[in-house]
């Protein structure tokens, strides 16, 4: 029991210290940059398809399990470039779960030497609370009455808006974008009310090739902020041929992520991650694990056959 009890105030004072709001966390971001910019589908001319799922804090009693998907496509409009886009998220932690759907559009116009998007989703965010499985210890600090705690399990769902704007070209890419715009609330009960508050995402990553070797590297970084605190992840990969990588990333006081992935033939790329903590979090977890799914083709109508090629820029 009281490796239970520890673990939840961890979680409890991890979450509101170093990133006070709802968004998931991801350690494989550049994979997945339209997961928190609307402006980054369609970048690489290709349907994409991408299922990521993660673990957060292994061994943990309820510790956090988080499955995203989407699928986006370029579409051209006349002579208007576009991209389209769907996403669905599935999060649980603890008694909590937050599952939302968004459609997404982006308007592209070549500048320069790259294309600059500009791009918006609209969907629902639902939250849930499981308040017939809370359990108050008997203490003079807990009141089994509190009005602000369910005693059943309740559902709420809202309007949720999110914006963003990305530029990128063959070697580099930058975006910035805010989710929750309308800062969405949802209603529990008469007496209980829950709002989203909203999260500015800055990113960007580049492209270094090596002279005379096969190998790439791809720096790349994600900066988050809901203007009270803020997460900083710095990350590095290392591509061989365009089909093997590997590299590290670190999130300030909160973890050194090791990254490996290959891109299969046909289109297809895996990679995994592995979150080892650095904050106290490691006295009670083994640390968090993800792995993302990306497959990339193109599909030309009244043609016979489907053409393939690996991501582009990641």
């Amino acid at each position: 029991m009281k490796k239970v009890v520890f673990s939840v105030l961890l979680i409890v004072f991890c979450v509101r210290s170093v990133f006070s709001q709802l968004d998931v966390q991801l350690s494989q971001y550049m994979f997945h940059n339209s997961s928190f910019n609307p402006a980054a589908v369609g970048e690489d001319e290709m349907i994409q398809v991408t299922g990521q799922y993660r673990l957060q804090w292994m061994g943990m009693p309820n510790a956090g399990k988080t499955l995203l998907f989407s699928i986006n496509s370029p579409l051209k409009i006349g002579t208007t470039a576009n991209g389209v886009g769907l996403k669905f998220l599935n999060d649980e932690v603890g008694l909590f779960s937050n599952q939302s759907i968004h459609l997404q559009y982006a308007y592209k116009k070549r500048m320069g030497v790259g294309v600059l998007s500009l791009g918006a989703d609209v969907g629902f965010v639902s939250l849930g609370f499981r308040g017939d499985s809370t359990y108050l210890p008997e203490s003079e600090f807990h009141d089994k009455a509190d009005m602000q705690i369910p005693k059943t399990s309740v559902t709420g769902s809202s309007l949720d808006l999110n914006v963003g704007m990305f530029y990128s070209t063959p070697k580099y890419y930058a975006g910035i974008s805010y989710t929750h715009l309308n800062n969405p609330k949802i209603s529990w009960t008469d007496n209980i009310d829950f709002s989203i508050q909203g999260a500015m995402y800055l990113t960007g990553g580049y492209n270094w090739a090596l002279p005379d070797t096969k190998y790439v590297l791809k720096p790349s970084t994600l900066i988050k902020t809901d203007f009270s605190s803020f997460q900083l992840d710095a990350s590095a990969r290392l591509e061989y041929d365009n089909k093997y990588w590997g590299g590290l990333s670190y999130r300030i006081q909160d973890a050194v992520v090791v990254l490996a992935g290959i891109n299969i033939s046909g289109g297809m790329s895996i990679g995994c991650s592995y979150d080892i903590p650095t904050s106290q979090i490691i006295t009670v977890s083994t640390g968090s694990f993800e792995v993302v799914g990306i497959y990339s083709f193109e599909y030309v109508f009244g043609k016979k056959k489907n053409k393939f090629k690996s991501i582009r820029i990641l």
